[in-house]
Order: structure tokens, then sequence, then C-alpha cells
């Protein structure tokens, strides 16, 4: 990699983007190899997160500028990616995945170039239903890369059933900046509730699966009483109005809140006077919100269709996994975790243990093999 020019091109960059491309950058600086961020648009198309691009040194090409994709012609957005990739030249490109057409463009620029090309990849075979004829399609695709950065094993064995080679696959992908949400730097934040509490951070949108959360806080309450936690769902999105009548239908105004859509720093103090996180999503490629949580020392019920819970999840040690479609399950948990049978001090620790290794160097030396691994093959 000695001199060598790698661009890395996501949707948009946020937090999450730059903690690990920031690692990646000085893991290879000394070497003198060049990195070039590129983003399809600087706003973001899936989140509403905020990110200090103007307080990083980290300059970072944006193809269509501020306009999102969907306002914009197929013609233009290929003109513009081959465009912007014929300036940069960059001796490698990683790639975020093939569900945007700039990033489909990026990769015909790539083999019409003969350049190594690296998926970011966190796909894994139980997101959704497959039909053989898109699966055909999509493994066509990903053999055309050199190699990949995957989140955990559910990712690995996915992309090696649609023919990805074995040795070409590498883990690193799915992490956060741990240091942001470490116990040490955020305990002395204020309480936002002065209860105990629950918490989940979620987009409002139908794989997060809140009615049945609520449904089964609504139960867990109905068990326990007034020595029940309360539940915080932090977040927004269309079914907000569904959320609010389900609260009001069970009667938990006083114990169900509703902060809204928080930044990252406005998170920390709910993650640092929480006693347990919980993620129940029906389908989740990974569930970066996971890590955070861990990252801040909690024990977590995790739902055991995100992509994160077999790598992250140790049952019974640092949490618990359930079925997402099994309201009763979670009920259940949500009285174990708050009933006195459970270490939860112990199990936090487990939790921030674990994570150590989930880092942004993690990310950064697993980018550096794979790239490493696609020069070779050029």
């Amino acid at each position: 990699m000695n001199q060598d020019k790698v661009a890395i091109l996501f949707a948009n960059y946020g937090p999450y983007h730059l903690a690990r491309v920031k690692a990646f950058q000085n893991l290879v600086k000394n070497k003198g190899c060049q990195m070039v961020a590129i983003q399809i648009s600087r706003d973001s198309i899936d989140y509403q997160w905020q990110t200090q691009i103007e307080n990083s040194d980290l300059k970072i090409y944006s193809i269509l500028g501020s306009l999102r994709p969907d306002k914009v012609s197929k013609n233009i957005i290929i003109k513009k990616t081959f465009d912007l990739l014929s300036r940069i030249n960059p001796d490698a490109l990683v790639i975020a995945g093939y569900g945007y057409l700039s990033m489909l463009s990026a990769l015909f620029w790539s083999l019409w170039r003969q350049k190594p090309t690296i998926i970011f990849s966190e796909s894994k075979e139980d997101d959704e239903s497959r039909i053989w004829w898109k699966e055909a399609i999509k493994s066509f695709l990903v053999k055309r890369y050199s190699s990949a950065l995957v989140g955990g094993h559910p990712h690995k064995r996915y992309l090696i059933k649609l023919g990805f080679p074995e040795d070409a696959i590498f883990m690193g992908y799915d992490v956060v900046d741990n240091s942001v949400f470490h116990p040490d730097k955020i305990k002395q934040l204020p309480f936002p509730i002065h209860k105990p509490y629950f918490l989940s951070i979620n987009r409002f949108v139908a794989k997060k699966n809140l009615p049945l959360l609520i449904t089964a806080y609504a139960h867990y309450y109905q068990k326990v009483g007034e020595k029940a936690w309360d539940l915080v769902l932090c977040g927004d999105g269309e079914l907000l109005p569904q959320i609010k009548g389900l609260i009001q239908q069970h009667q938990l105004e006083n114990h169900v809140h509703l902060p809204g859509f928080l930044q990252q720093d406005e998170l920390l103090p709910y993650f640092a006077h929480a006693k347990t996180f919980i993620h129940a999503s029906t389908t989740e490629q990974w569930g970066l919100v996971v890590n955070e949580a861990m990252a801040a020392g909690l024990p977590v019920i995790v739902s055991n269709r995100c992509g994160c819970f077999e790598d992250l999840v140790m049952e019974g040690v640092n949490g618990f996994g359930f079925n997402p479609e099994n309201q009763e399950e979670l009920t259940n948990l949500m009285v174990k975790m708050s009933s006195e049978d459970i270490d939860l001090e112990a199990m936090g620790k487990a939790s921030l243990s674990h994570i150590e290794k989930y880092s942004p160097d993690y990310f950064a030396q697993g980018l550096k093999s794979a790239i490493e691994f696609a020069m070779r093959k050029k």
C-alpha cells in the first residue's frame, strides 16, 4: 500500500464513518498511503445525523453536492460518478455496497479502469425473502469485487453462499468510536429521568418492531407493578402516531418516554444512566446502536434477527437474545433483568470488555488487510 491512493465511497459520511476512516487514515499514513473520502451526497440519505465535517481534517468529495439522488437523473449520476473518480484516479476503490446507482457506477468505473475494488458488506441471508434471479444478479455483482470487509460471521457466510471466495473476506466493518460512550466519560452527565429505565433507540419504522416492544413492556408493567422500570424510546419516524396511540391505549403515558430524535451527544445521558438496552428489530443487518450500548457498559436484550447478535451477544453473560415475534419472551426477559436475580453490573462489565475488540482500529486493520489482498490480485 506504499504511496497508493485509496478512495472510500459511502452514501454519506456520518459519525460512524468518520471514526472508522480516521482510524484507517492513522494506520496507513506513515506508509505514504493517501486516503480519499467520497460520498454520494452531503445530505444524509437515511439518517438525520449532523456530522461536524468542518471540524475534521478529512476532506470529503461529494458526487452530487447537496442534491439527493432521487432528485437527479440516472444519466447525471453516472456521469458525475465517473467524472469524479477519473479526476481522483485512485489506485484502489472501497465501496459501501451496491445499493445506490453511484456505487454501481463506481464498481463499473473500477472494472473499466482495471482498479482493485473492496466491498463493505453487512447483508445476511435472512434479511429478507430471497428470490433466485435476484440472488443470481447479486452473485454476479459481488464476484466483480476483489475483496470484502464484513461486519460479522452471518455476513461472511452469506457472501460465501453468493460465491465470494472465503479467503478474500475480512472482518471488522461494523464498529463505532467506543471511547465516546465509555462509562468513565459519561457517568457524570445529568440524569435525563430520575427512575430506572430500559433504553431503546431507533428510527420509528416498521422493522424496528416498536409496537411489539411497547406491548411487551405493557405486560411487563402488569406483572411487576410499581417496581417496574420505565421505558425510554429515543427516535422519530413515520410510526410515531401509532406508537403514541399504543402508549395511550395501555395507559403508559407516565412510564414510556419519547424524547424524540437526538444527536449523538444528546443521547449520551440516556446511555449513561440506563439499566438495560433493548433492540427488538425483526430484521437488522447489524445494529450499531448495540455497539454503543455495550461501549456504555450496558447489559443488552437483542433480537436474534439482528446481524450483530451472533458476534456481540453472549447469552447470560452480557445479555440475552429473543425471538422478535415472541412478545411473551421479551416480557419475561424484562422481568428477569429488573429482578434481583441478575448481576447487572457484571453484565455491563462483560459488555464493555467484549466490545473493546470492535473498535475503529479493528476496522482499520481489517480494511488494510482487505486492500492489500485486493492489490495483490491486481
